[in-house]
This record gives structure tokens, sequence and C-alpha cells, in this order.
């Protein structure tokens, strides 16, 4: 498995969150290869993600998608996007 980890600035919570809900989650449920997603809000201009995929390859090409066309329109900013291998889950 590999993770898709991103870290992001937010602008508004309110919108951000109802943008995660109604298109993000659904979205990247459809992505091949997707076995979970988690968003923790650090505070409230700060996020981070991880989303798990089956294999390197799908990682790859979710984590592509993210670039080309960052979600939550300007409710939120994508500072990064890493990917790398699970070496470890519970």
């Amino acid at each position: 498995m590999h993770a898709v980890v991103t870290k992001a600035t937010i602008h508004d919570i309110d919108r951000a969150r109802k943008f995660l809900n109604d298109q993000g989650i659904p979205r990247i449920r459809q992505s091949p290869g997707f076995v979970s997603g988690h968003w923790v809000s650090l505070d409230e201009s700060s996020g981070t993600s991880m989303l798990i995929f089956e294999s390197e390859e799908a990682a790859q090409a979710a984590a592509e998608g993210l670039r080309t066309n960052p979600p939550a329109g300007d409710a939120a900013t994508i500072n990064s996007i890493e990917t790398g291998a699970v070496v470890g889950h519970a």
C-alpha cells in the first residue's frame, strides 16, 4: 500500500468542510485503488490528509490529480503533496 499525504492552508473552514464532504470525499472514493482516507483539521487555518491506495501507481495517479485539479476552490490551498510506502498500520 502507498499513501498520499497533503498539507493545506484553510481559508474558510466551513466552506472547506462542505466541499470536502459534498465533493472531495465522493470523488476520491471513486479513484482506482482507493483504500481509505483521513482528513484532519489541525486548527482553524491548517489541515492534513492521508489517503491510502493499493499500489504506488494508484497513489501517484491520485497525487497528480490533486496537483492538476486541487479541491476546495479558494476555501483551501494545498501546500504540499507527498507519496510514500505504508510501512505499518493498525
